[in-house]
């Protein structure tokens, strides 16, 4: 974005949305970035002759009133290329010209008050317009300083500055935090991000203009920039709290999925009503979630607070919680409702899961797991396990696997394909010298998947079942059995392993 030149001449925009005319109404879509140079005040219908170009047009009451000599001076201030015409509101409340002014180009400001305080207005800001510019920023700063680091108070005080600009604080990721949605629907909003210590964004500052005149980006983001220490200091407060919450959270889990053998009912009961009092589901039956995001490089932040807001915006309900190798959650049924029928709950808590993280690996990648029902929080951790097991055997990011659908294919995937590489190699070199589209590797593996079963591997493969057959003749022509039982396992193995690193 570009800065501001402050001492650049002021446009019939800017005196009305950051100059000396706050609550001006302004007709007419065209014109408004015209620079004004002067002022001059028109008393008598006989001024009107005599206009220099860039100049503000100012009728007093008295002719204003006549709605005649109003179309007479936007005429001509068309004609010598002046760069506004203003009149007070009262005199032209019945039958405001606007659709005049729109059609000549001709911005037409409507102010309240007395023509000529809002002439003198004008005259100060067109002679200085670099202290009417640094006026807006001193009272943005001024109100600033006053919000402290309080989020709504800081948006609160930008909307006071800037009242024709609709502002938000958004997560990294998008969604909303405060202030007004608007601020999101626009096509070309200004975007400043508040970084954190390690230079990454705790949160995006979004502005939008109902005006969007040429220059308005470049003063809004001015002022912005000053909106961003407090803001800073905000986001790092509240980031704060959230990690010592997660941590909190992560301690409280553990603690109610293992308790010691020598914690009192007492102490048992203490756990339970703390986590209670996070909104956590303990009474049975409970379904599990795991979520396994993507190890997060050196050049990136870490992925908790970017899928707190994601499983907020596109999850199925339920705490998220840091646990072990993973992120956690699970649910329980509709309070009131009758018990569920397992596998149909199951079943339906899968479906939902892939939803999920189907969405949210349009920005952060990542595979799930299911597992479950467990009868209540004594069983709760088993099933914990059982899910993070089955997420991280969700080889594709985006899969969700369940824990007791767990196949040969899904555990081949979980094993260490570096290390693994080199001897697949070795053991399908004649199959791989042979196979150039990769067609023959993908067909073995498919076919060993569905237990040598030609005809479900050509579902799965979408071509008939002679194709398949083909291949496979194909396959042993090269010395490789799938049924041969001393060879399919390390048929299996070097086939995923070889998969995984394509």
């Amino acid at each position: 974005m570009r800065r501001p030149d402050l001492s650049a001449p002021m446009t019939v925009a800017e005196l009305v949305q950051y100059g000396p005319l706050p609550g001006v109404r302004i007709l007419g879509t065209a014109g408004r970035d015209a620079q004004v140079l002067d002022v001059r005040i028109v008393d008598r219908r006989e001024a009107l002759d005599s206009l220099r170009p860039h100049t503000a047009v100012v009728l007093t009451e008295a002719p204003a009133r006549s709605g005649w000599i109003v179309e007479m001076a936007l005429r001509k201030a068309w004609e010598q290329a002046a760069a506004c015409v203003v009149v007070p509101e009262t005199a032209v409340a019945v039958h405001p010209p606007g659709a005049l002014a729109d059609r000549l180009g001709v911005p037409l400001l409507l102010i309240g008050g007395d023509a000529l305080e809002g002439a003198v207005r004008i005259a100060s800001a067109v002679s200085r317009p670099d202290a009417g510019r640094t006026a807006l920023l001193a009272d943005a700063a001024q109100r600033l300083a006053a919000a402290g680091p309080h989020v709504e108070r800081v948006l609160a005080a930008l909307h006071a500055a800037l009242p024709s600009t609709s502002l938000a604080l958004t997560d990294p990721v998008g969604g909303m935090l405060a202030g007004r949605r608007a601020a999101l629907d626009s096509a070309h909003p200004v975007r400043l991000d508040v970084p954190g210590p390690d230079g990454h964004p705790l949160a995006v500052l979004v502005a939008d203009s109902r005006s969007k005149e040429a220059g308005w980006a470049s003063t809004v983001e001015s002022v912005l920039r000053m909106a961003v220490p407090p803001l800073t200091a905000w986001a790092a407060t509240r980031r704060l709290a959230e990690e010592q919450l997660d941590r909190r959270s992560e301690l409280l889990l553990h603690q109610l999925t293992h308790p010691s053998e020598d914690e009192d009912e007492q102490a048992g009961a203490h756990v339970r009503a703390e986590a209670a009092a996070l909104g956590w589901p303990l009474a049975g039956p409970l379904i599990a979630f795991a979520l396994r995001p993507a190890v997060a490089t050196e050049a990136g932040p870490a992925p908790g607070p970017a899928l707190r807001a994601l499983w907020a915006r596109y999850g199925i309900g339920g705490p998220l919680i840091a646990y072990e190798d993973c992120w956690v959650s699970w649910r329980s049924p509709a309070a009131g409702s009758a018990a569920p029928d397992p596998e149909v709950w199951l079943r339906q808590g899968e479906a939902q899961l892939r939803t999920a993280v189907r969405a949210i690996c349009d920005q952060l990648p990542l595979a799930g797991g299911v597992a479950g029902p467990a009868g209540g929080t004594g069983t709760l951790g088993v099933a914990l396990a059982d899910a993070r097991a089955a997420a991280a055997v969700a080889a594709v990011h985006g899969s969700v696997v369940r824990a007791d659908r767990m196949g040969p294919a899904q555990l081949l995937s979980a094993l260490p394909a570096e290390a693994l590489r080199r001897p697949a190699e070795v053991v399908l070199a004649p199959l791989l010298a042979a196979d150039r589209d990769g067609t023959l590797l993908r067909t073995l593996a498919i076919v060993l998947d569905q237990g040598a079963a030609p005809s479900a591997a050509a579902e799965i493969l979408g071509v008939h079942r002679n194709t398949v057959a083909a291949r496979l003749e194909r396959i042993r022509a090269l010395g490789f059995d799938p049924e041969d039982p001393a060879q399919r396992l390390a048929l299996h193995l070097a086939c995923r392993v070889l998969l995984a690193e394509s």
